[in-house]
């Protein structure tokens, strides 16, 4: 990549100051992994607009970041409309996560009422992952171009006709509910991709961090009330079916609410400099060009790729696992056709996983809000710290299924908290490397990989070796508990993998960051792709960065 000089200039290996004396040097790019940023004397000069938008920025406090009049200057919105708008998507993206998790909490009887496998089960998870990783996107495009409103309306009202319409499949027709499934993902994919990005707009620094954690609260915390709403409204109703009669009408009362409480506010005003051009929409190509020489944010994704196959990997079989450990050691009776199957363990682990979700969540984003004061890569750290951590304890509930249910249950809490601390704090690295104008773009490719390569397809691999592996065993309940138990046992792999990853996005976080940052204080803009470059134009007073901050 070339950078062209301005008539502040390229000199030396740094930006320089407006008016410097070509040949001026810098200091260089010398901040440690783990401690000290290079912000001691390449920040912003004294009354340059502070950097906002980064939940590890050590800048964020700076008084130039607008306070709750600016933001409503800026949006046209006042505070309370905005977090009236927040607690609207938050509701939404608690039933989308509820109407996920609901087919997992009754899973065996799905399994029994269409008379399927471990493998066919896997396949309802890993059809409708598929086509919401393949129209995610789609509707990022179409969110960084259109009315984000409109879109997510259209997306909800779509998804709560076809899972209503999914209760009402007879036994004989298993490939409708894989189609209906399917479809489901294409609504979700219209909400997922894009209300983020309204978030984003809304908030900046660290009041954005506080309403990401709010809005991802309701991943675990929807998930878990999916197994237990599912569970329940099974055994009371006596049919399964009936819990996918659940989440439809609360989320067309969502569709409702949407319409008339969100607005739509301006893409990146609210981290531009009050005398910044906006920013217009590059094409689609340019948008994954970009994305793809980003290094923060590929890793991040890679490694957010591995939380998704462990949960989505927990989220359809830990309820059937726990069962057949419980019927292992003769604690409950085995789920034979014509019975209902007992969902105790689906009601238990809805309540771990919503329990470990807000503590996960909150500890988080609360670890790396105080660590960020001494090391501005604390994000991927604390991300990294998570997924490694959880790993051993995600083993271990494995490895203790046959001897002791309660000792799985707490390594499963254990291992599930830790893992809950991704969540968020993915969320705020992507919003901060990336500028506003792909941030929809950015959701819906990080959507494609992380499902591609991880929930989209590891319900259907665990359920594949899982039949493979009793296919060597004599038919017994025994066996059928140690191949889920085996199969299961990758996720722990998968979880050191995905640590890994976020260790390398920590290598290039801040130089990242500070490249989205000033492109949007129109400090730095992109050249046309016939020559490749990055431009530093002179507005106003400039400020010297080091070179490794815009350039990787």
């Amino acid at each position: 990549m070339r950078w062209a000089p301005t008539r502040g200039g390229i000199v030396g290996g740094t930006v320089a100051r407006a008016g410097a004396a070509p040949g001026t040097m810098s200091g260089s790019d010398t901040a440690p992994f783990l401690s000290q940023a290079d912000d001691t004397d390449d920040g912003p000069a004294p009354g340059t607009p502070g950097l906002p938008g980064s939940m590890g920025s050590p800048r964020s406090e700076d008084h130039e970041v607008p306070d709750r009049e600016g933001l409503q200057r800026i949006t046209g919105l006042s505070s309370g409309r905005s977090a009236l708008i927040v607690a609207v998507l938050c509701y939404i993206n608690l039933l989308n996560y509820m109407d996920r998790f609901t087919v997992a909490g009754v899973l065996p009887d799905i399994e029994q009422f269409f008379d399927i496998g471990d493998s066919s089960s896997g396949l309802i998870q890993t059809v409708f992952i598929s086509s919401y990783m393949v129209l995610a996107p789609v509707f990022g495009y179409l969110g960084d171009r259109y009315n984000r409103k409109y879109l997510m309306c259209g997306g909800i009202a779509f998804w709560s006709l076809v899972t209503l319409g999914s209760s009402f499949i007879p036994r004989e027709q298993f490939w409708l509910l894989l189609l209906t499934r399917g479809l489901v993902g294409v609504g979700e994919a219209s909400y997922s991709t894009i209300a983020p990005t309204l978030i984003a707009d809304l908030f900046v620094a660290d009041q954005r961090s506080r309403m990401l954690s709010v809005f991802y609260f309701a991943i675990p915390v929807g998930s878990g009330l999916g197994y237990i709403a599912g569970s329940k409204v099974k055994d009371v109703a006596g049919d399964w079916h009936w819990a996918l009669r659940v989440t439809p009408h609360p989320t067309l009362l969502a569709v409702v609410l949407l319409f008339l409480v969100v607005r739509e506010p301006p893409r990146g005003a609210v981290e531009r400099h009050s005398d910044s051009p906006p920013l217009n929409p590059t094409s689609w190509w340019e948008d994954l060009r970009a994305l793809a020489r980003n290094p923060s944010f590929i890793l991040s994704s890679l490694g957010f790729t591995a939380v998704a196959f462990v949960t989505g990997s927990l989220a359809l079989w830990a309820p059937a696992f726990l069962l057949r450990s419980r019927v292992v050691l003769g604690e409950t009776p085995p789920c034979l056709p014509g019975d209902s199957c007992s969902s105790s363990d689906s009601l238990v682990f809805g309540l771990i996983t919503c329990l470990t979700g807000v503590l996960g969540v909150g500890l988080g984003v609360e670890i790396s809000r105080r660590l960020r004061r001494s090391n501005p890569r604390a994000d991927p750290l604390v991300c990294a710290a998570g997924l490694l951590g959880s790993s051993p304890f995600l083993f271990l509930s494995l490895a203790c299924a046959r001897g002791s249910i309660v000792a799985t249950y707490i390594f499963i809490f254990i291992g599930e908290t830790l893992l809950s601390m991704n969540w968020a704090i993915v969320a705020d690295i992507l919003l901060y490397v990336v500028i506003p104008t792909r941030r929809s773009t950015a959701e819906a490719f990080q959507i494609v990989l992380s499902h591609l390569l991880g929930d989209a397809g590891s319900p259907y691999l665990i359920g594949l070796i899982s039949d493979r592996l009793r296919q060597r065993w004599p038919p017994s309940f025994l066996s059928e508990f140690r191949a889920l138990q085996f199969s299961l046992m990758l996720c722990a792999f998968m979880g050191a993998l995905g640590g890994a990853a976020f260790l390398g996005a920590a290598i290039f976080i801040e130089g990242d960051r500070r490249r989205a940052q000033l492109h949007v204080q129109g400090l730095l803009r992109e050249a046309g792709p016939a020559d490749d470059r990055i431009v530093v134009p002179q507005r106003g007073r400039s400020t010297r960065v080091p070179v490794s901050s815009v350039l990787i």
